[in-house]
Protein backbone atom coordinates (compact mmCIF):
# COMPACT_ATOMS: atom_id res chain seq x y z
CA UNK A 1 0.00 0.00 0.00
CA UNK A 2 3.03 2.28 0.26
CA UNK A 3 3.47 1.84 -3.51
CA UNK A 4 0.28 3.63 -4.49
CA UNK A 5 -2.18 0.72 -4.20
CA UNK A 6 -5.25 1.30 -2.03
CA UNK A 7 -7.47 -1.07 -0.09
CA UNK A 8 -10.17 -1.01 -2.77
CA UNK A 9 -7.59 -1.92 -5.40
CA UNK A 10 -6.55 -4.99 -3.41
CA UNK A 11 -10.16 -6.12 -2.89
CA UNK A 12 -10.91 -5.68 -6.59
CA UNK A 13 -7.86 -7.76 -7.48
CA UNK A 14 -9.05 -10.56 -5.17
CA UNK A 15 -12.54 -10.45 -6.73
CA UNK A 16 -10.96 -10.86 -10.16
CA UNK A 17 -9.64 -14.23 -9.07
CA UNK A 18 -7.02 -15.11 -6.48
CA UNK A 19 -6.37 -18.60 -5.09
CA UNK A 20 -4.00 -17.70 -2.25
CA UNK A 21 -3.90 -14.27 -0.61
CA UNK A 22 -0.91 -13.33 1.52
CA UNK A 23 -1.31 -10.39 3.90
CA UNK A 24 1.55 -8.85 5.92
CA UNK A 25 0.33 -6.71 8.82
CA UNK A 26 2.45 -4.54 11.08
CA UNK A 27 1.68 -2.36 14.09
CA UNK A 28 -1.15 0.13 13.63
CA UNK A 29 -2.71 -1.73 10.68
CA UNK A 30 -5.24 -3.94 12.45
CA UNK A 31 -8.16 -1.85 11.18
CA UNK A 32 -6.94 -2.01 7.58
CA UNK A 33 -6.39 -5.75 7.87
CA UNK A 34 -9.88 -6.45 9.21
CA UNK A 35 -11.46 -4.31 6.47
CA UNK A 36 -9.63 -6.34 3.86
CA UNK A 37 -10.29 -9.70 5.51
CA UNK A 38 -13.99 -8.93 6.04
CA UNK A 39 -14.35 -8.09 2.34
CA UNK A 40 -12.50 -11.25 1.32
CA UNK A 41 -14.46 -13.49 3.70
CA UNK A 42 -17.73 -12.20 2.20
CA UNK A 43 -16.85 -13.47 -1.29
CA UNK A 44 -18.69 -16.48 -2.69
CA UNK A 45 -15.37 -18.25 -3.22
CA UNK A 46 -12.83 -16.67 -0.90
CA UNK A 47 -9.16 -17.50 -1.40
CA UNK A 48 -6.96 -19.28 1.09
CA UNK A 49 -5.68 -16.45 3.32
CA UNK A 50 -2.20 -16.57 4.88
CA UNK A 51 -1.38 -13.68 7.21
CA UNK A 52 2.01 -12.79 8.64
CA UNK A 53 3.93 -9.83 9.96
CA UNK A 54 4.70 -8.41 13.39
CA UNK A 55 1.10 -7.69 14.39
CA UNK A 56 -0.48 -11.00 13.41
CA UNK A 57 1.84 -12.89 15.75
CA UNK A 58 0.58 -10.73 18.62
CA UNK A 59 -3.08 -10.92 17.55
CA UNK A 60 -3.15 -14.58 16.53
CA UNK A 61 -5.99 -15.59 18.86
CA UNK A 62 -8.10 -12.54 18.01
CA UNK A 63 -7.71 -13.10 14.27
CA UNK A 64 -8.42 -16.83 14.37
CA UNK A 65 -11.54 -16.26 16.47
CA UNK A 66 -12.81 -13.90 13.77
CA UNK A 67 -11.46 -15.72 10.70
CA UNK A 68 -11.28 -19.43 11.57
CA UNK A 69 -10.15 -20.45 8.07
CA UNK A 70 -7.14 -18.14 8.10
CA UNK A 71 -3.58 -19.43 8.39
CA UNK A 72 -1.18 -17.42 10.58
CA UNK A 73 2.52 -17.43 9.69
CA UNK A 74 4.38 -17.38 13.01
CA UNK A 75 8.02 -17.31 11.92
CA UNK A 76 10.20 -16.55 8.94
CA UNK A 77 8.03 -16.67 5.85
CA UNK A 78 10.11 -18.72 3.43
CA UNK A 79 9.48 -22.26 4.75
CA UNK A 80 5.84 -21.51 5.54
CA UNK A 81 5.17 -20.17 2.04
CA UNK A 82 6.84 -23.19 0.44
CA UNK A 83 4.69 -25.53 2.54
CA UNK A 84 1.49 -23.57 1.85
CA UNK A 85 2.07 -24.09 -1.86
CA UNK A 86 2.68 -27.80 -1.27
CA UNK A 87 -0.56 -27.93 0.73
CA UNK A 88 -2.45 -26.18 -2.06
CA UNK A 89 -1.30 -28.85 -4.48
CA UNK A 90 -2.34 -31.63 -2.10
CA UNK A 91 1.14 -32.70 -1.03
CA UNK A 92 0.88 -31.63 2.63
CA UNK A 93 -1.87 -31.44 5.22
CA UNK A 94 -2.37 -28.12 7.02
CA UNK A 95 -0.87 -29.60 10.17
CA UNK A 96 2.34 -30.32 8.25
CA UNK A 97 2.92 -26.70 7.23
CA UNK A 98 5.88 -25.36 9.20
CA UNK A 99 5.57 -22.25 11.36
CA UNK A 100 1.78 -22.10 11.31
CA UNK A 101 -1.03 -21.09 13.65
CA UNK A 102 -4.51 -22.25 12.62
CA UNK A 103 -7.91 -23.41 13.82
CA UNK A 104 -8.45 -27.17 13.99
CA UNK A 105 -12.03 -27.43 12.76
CA UNK A 106 -13.15 -31.05 12.76
CA UNK A 107 -16.18 -33.15 13.46
CA UNK A 108 -16.31 -35.29 16.60
CA UNK A 109 -18.36 -38.52 16.68
CA UNK A 110 -21.19 -36.54 18.28
CA UNK A 111 -21.13 -34.17 15.30
CA UNK A 112 -20.32 -31.32 17.68
CA UNK A 113 -17.66 -29.07 16.13
CA UNK A 114 -14.20 -28.96 17.68
CA UNK A 115 -12.63 -25.58 17.20
CA UNK A 116 -9.28 -25.01 18.85
CA UNK A 117 -6.04 -23.31 17.95
CA UNK A 118 -3.07 -25.37 16.88
CA UNK A 119 0.52 -24.47 16.14
CA UNK A 120 3.18 -26.25 14.17
CA UNK A 121 6.91 -26.07 14.79
CA UNK A 122 8.73 -23.11 13.29
CA UNK A 123 12.04 -23.41 11.49
CA UNK A 124 14.93 -22.22 13.66
CA UNK A 125 16.93 -19.24 12.44
CA UNK A 126 20.08 -21.33 12.28
CA UNK A 127 18.41 -23.54 9.65
CA UNK A 128 17.65 -20.58 7.37
CA UNK A 129 20.60 -19.38 5.36
CA UNK A 130 18.81 -18.17 2.23
CA UNK A 131 17.10 -14.98 3.32
CA UNK A 132 18.04 -12.76 0.41
CA UNK A 133 15.04 -10.99 -1.14
CA UNK A 134 13.48 -10.84 -4.57
CA UNK A 135 14.00 -7.47 -6.25
CA UNK A 136 10.76 -7.19 -8.22
CA UNK A 137 9.47 -4.24 -6.17
CA UNK A 138 12.74 -2.36 -5.75
CA UNK A 139 12.31 -0.08 -8.76
CA UNK A 140 8.77 0.87 -7.73
CA UNK A 141 9.97 1.41 -4.16
CA UNK A 142 12.56 3.91 -5.37
CA UNK A 143 9.96 5.63 -7.55
CA UNK A 144 7.95 6.22 -4.37
CA UNK A 145 11.03 7.61 -2.56
CA UNK A 146 11.60 4.44 -0.57
CA UNK A 147 14.88 2.82 0.43
CA UNK A 148 16.60 -0.52 -0.11
CA UNK A 149 16.66 -3.00 2.76
CA UNK A 150 18.44 -6.32 3.27
CA UNK A 151 18.89 -8.83 6.07
CA UNK A 152 22.29 -10.39 6.60
CA UNK A 153 21.14 -12.20 9.75
CA UNK A 154 17.99 -13.05 11.64
CA UNK A 155 17.13 -13.13 15.30
CA UNK A 156 18.87 -11.72 18.33
CA UNK A 157 21.38 -12.93 20.88
CA UNK A 158 19.43 -11.80 23.95
CA UNK A 159 16.10 -12.12 25.77
CA UNK A 160 14.88 -8.57 26.49
CA UNK A 161 11.76 -8.70 28.66
CA UNK A 162 9.76 -6.28 26.51
CA UNK A 163 10.31 -8.33 23.33
CA UNK A 164 7.62 -10.97 22.68
CA UNK A 165 9.28 -12.59 19.67
CA UNK A 166 9.73 -16.33 19.64
CA UNK A 167 13.23 -16.20 18.17
CA UNK A 168 14.85 -14.47 21.12
CA UNK A 169 18.29 -15.87 21.67
CA UNK A 170 18.17 -17.56 18.26
CA UNK A 171 20.58 -15.68 16.01
CA UNK A 172 21.79 -16.94 12.67
CA UNK A 173 23.61 -15.39 9.72
CA UNK A 174 22.92 -15.71 6.02
CA UNK A 175 25.56 -17.15 3.74
CA UNK A 176 27.21 -14.06 2.20
CA UNK A 177 28.42 -15.82 -0.96
CA UNK A 178 25.47 -14.65 -3.06
CA UNK A 179 25.74 -11.06 -1.81
CA UNK A 180 28.06 -9.78 -4.63
CA UNK A 181 25.62 -11.00 -7.29
CA UNK A 182 22.64 -9.54 -5.43
CA UNK A 183 24.36 -6.16 -5.01
CA UNK A 184 25.16 -6.04 -8.73
CA UNK A 185 21.48 -6.50 -9.50
CA UNK A 186 20.51 -3.85 -6.95
CA UNK A 187 23.14 -1.49 -8.32
CA UNK A 188 21.54 -1.71 -11.76
CA UNK A 189 18.24 -0.56 -10.23
CA UNK A 190 19.98 2.24 -8.33
CA UNK A 191 21.51 3.40 -11.63
CA UNK A 192 18.00 4.10 -12.93
CA UNK A 193 17.53 6.53 -10.01
CA UNK A 194 20.70 8.67 -10.10
CA UNK A 195 19.40 11.20 -7.57
CA UNK A 196 18.95 8.53 -4.92
CA UNK A 197 21.47 8.17 -2.12
CA UNK A 198 23.23 4.80 -2.56
CA UNK A 199 22.62 3.51 0.96
CA UNK A 200 21.43 0.02 1.87
CA UNK A 201 19.72 -0.55 5.20
CA UNK A 202 20.63 -3.86 6.81
CA UNK A 203 17.60 -4.41 9.01
CA UNK A 204 19.29 -7.03 11.16
CA UNK A 205 18.27 -6.92 14.80
CA UNK A 206 21.88 -7.77 15.67
CA UNK A 207 24.41 -7.35 12.83
CA UNK A 208 27.56 -8.84 14.39
CA UNK A 209 25.98 -11.75 16.22
CA UNK A 210 28.11 -14.41 17.81
CA UNK A 211 30.58 -17.17 17.04
CA UNK A 212 34.31 -17.38 16.49
CA UNK A 213 33.94 -15.93 12.99
CA UNK A 214 31.72 -12.98 14.01
CA UNK A 215 34.35 -10.30 13.35
CA UNK A 216 35.53 -11.89 10.09
CA UNK A 217 31.98 -12.23 8.80
CA UNK A 218 31.06 -8.63 9.68
CA UNK A 219 34.10 -7.28 7.86
CA UNK A 220 33.43 -9.52 4.86
CA UNK A 221 29.91 -8.17 4.46
CA UNK A 222 31.14 -4.60 4.95
CA UNK A 223 33.86 -5.14 2.33
CA UNK A 224 31.33 -6.46 -0.16
CA UNK A 225 29.01 -3.49 0.36
CA UNK A 226 31.83 -0.95 0.09
CA UNK A 227 33.30 -2.59 -3.02
CA UNK A 228 29.86 -2.30 -4.62
CA UNK A 229 29.92 1.47 -3.88
CA UNK A 230 27.20 1.34 -1.24
CA UNK A 231 27.11 3.03 2.12
CA UNK A 232 25.06 1.16 4.68
CA UNK A 233 23.32 1.28 8.04
CA UNK A 234 22.41 -1.42 10.52
CA UNK A 235 21.63 -2.27 14.16
CA UNK A 236 23.62 -3.87 16.96
CA UNK A 237 23.70 -4.54 20.69
CA UNK A 238 25.85 -2.48 23.04
CA UNK A 239 27.62 -5.60 24.25
CA UNK A 240 29.31 -5.81 20.84
CA UNK A 241 31.27 -2.73 21.92
CA UNK A 242 31.86 -3.08 25.67
CA UNK A 243 31.56 -6.18 27.86
CA UNK A 244 32.63 -6.16 31.51
CA UNK A 245 33.34 -9.90 31.37
CA UNK A 246 35.87 -9.59 28.53
CA UNK A 247 39.51 -8.55 28.72
CA UNK A 248 41.40 -5.70 27.10
CA UNK A 249 42.36 -7.86 24.11
CA UNK A 250 38.69 -8.42 23.28
CA UNK A 251 37.95 -4.69 23.53
CA UNK A 252 40.89 -3.85 21.27
CA UNK A 253 39.64 -6.33 18.68
CA UNK A 254 36.15 -4.83 18.80
CA UNK A 255 37.59 -1.33 18.59
CA UNK A 256 39.44 -2.27 15.40
CA UNK A 257 36.26 -3.89 14.09
CA UNK A 258 34.16 -0.76 14.56
CA UNK A 259 36.79 1.50 13.06
CA UNK A 260 37.08 -0.97 10.19
CA UNK A 261 33.32 -0.89 9.59
CA UNK A 262 33.39 2.90 9.38
CA UNK A 263 36.27 2.69 6.89
CA UNK A 264 34.00 0.36 4.89
CA UNK A 265 31.26 3.00 4.58
CA UNK A 266 29.12 2.26 7.63
CA UNK A 267 26.98 5.40 7.68
CA UNK A 268 25.15 4.85 10.96
CA UNK A 269 24.36 2.11 13.47
CA UNK A 270 21.39 1.84 15.82
CA UNK A 271 21.92 0.63 19.39
CA UNK A 272 19.06 -0.27 21.72
CA UNK A 273 20.43 1.35 24.88
CA UNK A 274 16.86 1.57 26.27
CA UNK A 275 17.98 3.03 29.60
CA UNK A 276 20.87 4.53 31.50
CA UNK A 277 19.61 3.26 34.86
CA UNK A 278 20.88 -0.16 35.92
CA UNK A 279 17.76 -1.11 37.90
CA UNK A 280 15.63 -0.44 34.81
CA UNK A 281 18.04 -2.36 32.59
CA UNK A 282 17.72 -5.30 34.98
CA UNK A 283 13.93 -5.10 34.71
CA UNK A 284 14.23 -5.02 30.92
CA UNK A 285 16.63 -7.98 31.07
CA UNK A 286 19.02 -6.11 28.76
CA UNK A 287 22.03 -7.77 30.41
CA UNK A 288 23.83 -4.42 30.36
CA UNK A 289 24.52 -1.76 32.99
CA UNK A 290 24.49 2.01 33.10
CA UNK A 291 28.30 2.11 33.23
CA UNK A 292 28.58 -0.31 30.32
CA UNK A 293 26.23 1.80 28.20
CA UNK A 294 28.18 4.95 29.01
CA UNK A 295 31.50 3.36 28.02
CA UNK A 296 29.99 2.00 24.81
CA UNK A 297 28.61 5.40 23.78
CA UNK A 298 31.97 7.04 24.46
CA UNK A 299 33.86 4.32 22.59
CA UNK A 300 31.66 4.41 19.52
CA UNK A 301 31.70 8.17 19.14
CA UNK A 302 35.44 8.49 19.77
CA UNK A 303 36.07 5.80 17.13
CA UNK A 304 34.02 7.83 14.67
CA UNK A 305 31.02 5.50 14.50
CA UNK A 306 27.88 7.58 13.78
CA UNK A 307 25.42 6.05 16.26
CA UNK A 308 21.78 6.52 17.05
CA UNK A 309 20.10 5.10 20.11
CA UNK A 310 16.68 3.97 21.21
CA UNK A 311 15.64 4.75 24.77
CA UNK A 312 12.49 3.83 26.72
CA UNK A 313 11.91 6.86 28.93
CA UNK A 314 8.84 5.58 30.78
CA UNK A 315 7.88 2.10 31.94
CA UNK A 316 4.89 1.09 34.01
CA UNK A 317 6.94 -0.37 36.88
CA UNK A 318 9.40 2.50 37.30
CA UNK A 319 9.75 4.73 40.33
CA UNK A 320 9.98 8.52 40.44
CA UNK A 321 13.64 8.18 41.45
CA UNK A 322 14.34 6.05 38.37
CA UNK A 323 12.65 8.61 36.15
CA UNK A 324 14.84 11.35 37.60
CA UNK A 325 17.93 9.20 36.95
CA UNK A 326 16.71 8.65 33.40
CA UNK A 327 16.39 12.39 32.87
CA UNK A 328 19.89 12.92 34.24
CA UNK A 329 21.41 10.23 32.00
CA UNK A 330 19.73 11.62 28.88
CA UNK A 331 21.16 15.03 29.66
CA UNK A 332 24.76 13.88 30.23
CA UNK A 333 27.35 15.78 28.20
CA UNK A 334 30.23 13.39 28.88
CA UNK A 335 29.04 10.59 26.58
CA UNK A 336 29.12 11.92 23.01
CA UNK A 337 32.81 12.41 22.19
CA UNK A 338 34.51 13.94 19.20
CA UNK A 339 35.86 11.41 16.66
CA UNK A 340 39.56 10.80 17.23
CA UNK A 341 40.90 9.50 13.87
CA UNK A 342 44.51 10.35 14.77
CA UNK A 343 44.51 8.23 17.93
CA UNK A 344 45.08 4.49 18.00
CA UNK A 345 42.32 2.13 19.04
CA UNK A 346 44.28 1.34 22.21
CA UNK A 347 44.47 5.03 23.14
CA UNK A 348 40.70 5.36 22.70
CA UNK A 349 39.87 2.17 24.64
CA UNK A 350 41.96 3.47 27.54
CA UNK A 351 40.86 7.08 27.17
CA UNK A 352 37.11 6.52 27.49
CA UNK A 353 37.75 5.12 30.98
CA UNK A 354 39.66 8.27 32.04
CA UNK A 355 37.34 11.10 33.09
CA UNK A 356 39.99 13.77 32.43
CA UNK A 357 40.52 12.43 28.90
CA UNK A 358 36.77 12.37 28.36
CA UNK A 359 36.41 15.97 29.51
CA UNK A 360 39.05 17.02 27.00
CA UNK A 361 37.34 15.25 24.07
CA UNK A 362 33.61 15.67 24.66
CA UNK A 363 31.43 17.38 22.08
CA UNK A 364 29.48 19.05 24.88
CA UNK A 365 26.23 17.88 23.28
CA UNK A 366 23.78 16.13 25.61
CA UNK A 367 23.21 12.45 25.00
CA UNK A 368 19.52 12.90 24.16
CA UNK A 369 20.46 14.57 20.86
CA UNK A 370 21.41 11.09 19.61
CA UNK A 371 18.23 9.36 20.82
CA UNK A 372 16.07 8.48 17.80
CA UNK A 373 12.73 9.27 19.43
CA UNK A 374 12.39 11.12 22.70
CA UNK A 375 9.86 10.53 25.49
CA UNK A 376 8.96 6.99 24.39
CA UNK A 377 6.93 4.88 26.81
CA UNK A 378 6.94 1.11 27.27
CA UNK A 379 4.60 -0.85 25.01
CA UNK A 380 3.28 -3.85 26.96
CA UNK A 381 3.26 -6.15 23.95
CA UNK A 382 1.12 -9.25 24.04
CA UNK A 383 3.19 -12.25 25.07
CA UNK A 384 6.20 -10.41 26.49
CA UNK A 385 7.76 -11.18 29.87
CA UNK A 386 7.45 -7.51 30.86
CA UNK A 387 3.70 -7.59 30.17
CA UNK A 388 3.35 -10.65 32.37
CA UNK A 389 5.19 -8.85 35.15
CA UNK A 390 2.92 -5.79 34.76
CA UNK A 391 -0.09 -8.11 34.84
CA UNK A 392 1.16 -9.71 38.06
CA UNK A 393 1.34 -6.21 39.54
CA UNK A 394 -2.29 -5.61 38.59
CA UNK A 395 -1.46 -2.92 36.06
CA UNK A 396 -2.79 -4.38 32.80
CA UNK A 397 -6.19 -4.06 31.18
CA UNK A 398 -7.79 -4.98 27.87
CA UNK A 399 -5.87 -6.06 24.76
CA UNK A 400 -5.32 -3.45 22.05
CA UNK A 401 -5.21 -5.31 18.70
CA UNK A 402 -4.23 -2.20 16.75
CA UNK A 403 -0.78 -2.22 18.32
CA UNK A 404 -0.53 -5.82 19.53
CA UNK A 405 -0.36 -4.74 23.16
CA UNK A 406 -2.35 -4.71 26.34
CA UNK A 407 -3.49 -1.53 28.03
CA UNK A 408 -1.43 -0.80 31.11
CA UNK A 409 -1.39 1.85 33.80
CA UNK A 410 1.59 3.06 35.81
CA UNK A 411 2.38 1.95 39.35
CA UNK A 412 3.01 5.63 40.16
CA UNK A 413 0.05 7.52 38.72
CA UNK A 414 2.13 10.69 38.47
CA UNK A 415 4.50 9.01 36.02
CA UNK A 416 1.41 7.88 34.12
CA UNK A 417 0.37 11.51 33.70
CA UNK A 418 3.82 12.45 32.41
CA UNK A 419 3.86 9.47 30.05
CA UNK A 420 0.42 10.39 28.70
CA UNK A 421 1.40 14.01 28.11
CA UNK A 422 4.66 12.84 26.51
CA UNK A 423 2.74 10.58 24.12
CA UNK A 424 0.53 13.50 23.15
CA UNK A 425 3.70 15.51 22.46
CA UNK A 426 5.15 12.68 20.37
CA UNK A 427 1.98 12.28 18.35
CA UNK A 428 1.61 16.04 17.82
CA UNK A 429 5.11 16.20 16.31
CA UNK A 430 5.41 12.69 14.90
CA UNK A 431 4.54 13.36 11.26
CA UNK A 432 7.06 16.18 10.98
CA UNK A 433 9.78 14.28 12.84
CA UNK A 434 9.20 11.13 10.81
CA UNK A 435 9.33 13.15 7.59
CA UNK A 436 12.70 14.52 8.65
CA UNK A 437 13.89 11.00 9.49
CA UNK A 438 12.73 9.77 6.08
CA UNK A 439 14.52 12.64 4.36
CA UNK A 440 17.70 11.69 6.22
CA UNK A 441 17.58 8.25 4.65
CA UNK A 442 17.57 9.60 1.12
CA UNK A 443 20.12 12.40 1.56
CA UNK A 444 23.87 12.64 1.98
CA UNK A 445 26.48 15.32 2.55
CA UNK A 446 25.46 18.82 3.67
CA UNK A 447 21.68 18.35 3.18
CA UNK A 448 21.82 15.23 5.37
CA UNK A 449 23.64 17.14 8.13
CA UNK A 450 21.17 20.04 7.98
CA UNK A 451 18.16 17.76 8.39
CA UNK A 452 19.82 16.06 11.37
CA UNK A 453 20.41 19.46 12.98
CA UNK A 454 16.77 20.33 12.41
CA UNK A 455 15.67 17.18 14.24
CA UNK A 456 17.82 18.21 17.20
CA UNK A 457 15.55 21.22 17.76
CA UNK A 458 12.66 18.82 18.28
CA UNK A 459 14.75 16.76 20.68
CA UNK A 460 15.77 19.84 22.67
CA UNK A 461 12.13 20.80 23.13
CA UNK A 462 11.16 17.26 24.16
CA UNK A 463 13.91 17.13 26.80
CA UNK A 464 12.92 20.53 28.13
CA UNK A 465 9.33 19.32 28.43
CA UNK A 466 10.43 16.24 30.38
CA UNK A 467 12.41 18.39 32.82
CA UNK A 468 9.52 20.77 33.39
CA UNK A 469 7.05 17.94 33.95
CA UNK A 470 9.44 16.24 36.37
CA UNK A 471 9.50 19.43 38.44
CA UNK A 472 5.71 19.37 38.49
CA UNK A 473 5.76 15.70 39.56
CA UNK A 474 7.99 16.50 42.52
CA UNK A 475 5.50 19.14 43.66
CA UNK A 476 2.63 16.63 43.51
CA UNK A 477 1.65 14.38 46.42
CA UNK A 478 1.64 10.75 45.21
CA UNK A 479 -1.33 10.13 47.50
CA UNK A 480 -3.37 12.93 45.93
CA UNK A 481 -6.83 11.95 44.69
CA UNK A 482 -7.08 14.71 42.06
CA UNK A 483 -4.91 13.64 39.13
CA UNK A 484 -6.23 16.40 36.91
CA UNK A 485 -4.19 19.17 38.52
CA UNK A 486 -0.86 17.60 37.49
CA UNK A 487 -2.21 16.91 34.03
CA UNK A 488 -3.32 20.53 33.65
CA UNK A 489 0.10 21.83 34.64
CA UNK A 490 1.84 19.43 32.25
CA UNK A 491 -0.44 20.48 29.41
CA UNK A 492 0.34 24.14 30.10
CA UNK A 493 4.05 23.37 29.89
CA UNK A 494 3.54 21.55 26.59
CA UNK A 495 1.48 24.43 25.17
CA UNK A 496 4.19 26.94 26.01
CA UNK A 497 6.98 24.79 24.57
CA UNK A 498 5.07 24.11 21.37
CA UNK A 499 4.55 27.81 20.81
CA UNK A 500 8.27 28.40 21.29
CA UNK A 501 9.11 25.48 18.99
CA UNK A 502 6.96 26.95 16.20
CA UNK A 503 8.94 30.16 16.45
CA UNK A 504 12.30 28.36 16.55
CA UNK A 505 11.59 26.09 13.59
CA UNK A 506 10.27 28.69 11.14
CA UNK A 507 13.62 30.20 10.05
CA UNK A 508 15.50 26.91 10.29
CA UNK A 509 13.05 25.06 8.02
CA UNK A 510 13.42 27.84 5.44
CA UNK A 511 17.22 27.61 5.57
CA UNK A 512 17.29 23.80 5.42
CA UNK A 513 14.73 23.74 2.61
CA UNK A 514 16.84 26.05 0.48
CA UNK A 515 19.65 23.49 0.56
CA UNK A 516 17.53 20.47 -0.40
CA UNK A 517 16.73 19.06 -3.84
CA UNK A 518 13.43 20.49 -5.11
CA UNK A 519 11.32 17.37 -4.52
CA UNK A 520 12.61 16.96 -0.95
CA UNK A 521 12.14 20.68 -0.28
CA UNK A 522 8.49 20.41 -1.31
CA UNK A 523 7.96 17.46 1.03
CA UNK A 524 9.49 19.35 3.96
CA UNK A 525 7.51 22.52 3.30
CA UNK A 526 4.25 20.62 2.93
CA UNK A 527 4.70 18.70 6.18
CA UNK A 528 5.90 21.79 8.05
CA UNK A 529 2.77 23.68 7.00
CA UNK A 530 0.58 20.80 8.14
CA UNK A 531 2.40 20.81 11.47
CA UNK A 532 1.87 24.56 11.91
CA UNK A 533 -1.82 24.32 11.02
CA UNK A 534 -2.57 21.50 13.48
CA UNK A 535 -4.35 22.50 16.67
CA UNK A 536 -4.91 20.78 19.99
CA UNK A 537 -3.56 17.53 21.34
CA UNK A 538 -4.66 14.15 20.06
CA UNK A 539 -3.32 10.61 20.22
CA UNK A 540 -2.66 9.05 16.83
CA UNK A 541 -3.99 5.67 17.99
CA UNK A 542 -6.86 7.07 20.01
CA UNK A 543 -9.63 4.94 18.48
CA UNK A 544 -10.89 1.92 20.37
CA UNK A 545 -9.75 -1.09 18.33
CA UNK A 546 -11.23 -3.54 20.80
CA UNK A 547 -14.62 -2.89 19.23
CA UNK A 548 -13.43 -4.90 16.27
Amino acid sequence: MQLGIGLDDIVDRVRDGVEILGVSVTFGQHDLATQLLDAVAALDQPPLVVAGGSLTARNERILLDRYPNMLICRGAGEPTIADVLAHWHGDLRIGQIRGLGFRDISQAPTLMPINRSRRTATVANRSQTDMWPELDLLDRTFAHRGVAQLESSRGCTNYCSFCPRGHKGQWSAAQPDVLPWLLRQMSAVFDRHPNLNRTIYLVDEEFIGRGDDAVTRALQIADTLAQSAFSWETSCRVDQVVRPDRDRTWHLERGHLWRGLVDRKLRRCLFGVESGVTSILDRFHKETTSEQNALAIRTLTALGVPPRFTYITFDQLMTAAELRQTYTFQGRTDLLLRPQPDLTVAEIIDGVRDERWVAAHTTGRPFYTSISYMLVGMECLIGSAYSRRAEAAGLTGQPDPAMGRVEARYADWRIGVLAYRSQLWIDRNFALDYTLKSLEKTLSGAPYAMVRDLRRLLKNAAYQLLGTMLDELVRTDPAAVDHGDLDTRCQAAADALLAQLRSDLEPVVATVGAGLPADRRDILRHEHQRWIAARGWQLINATDPCGT
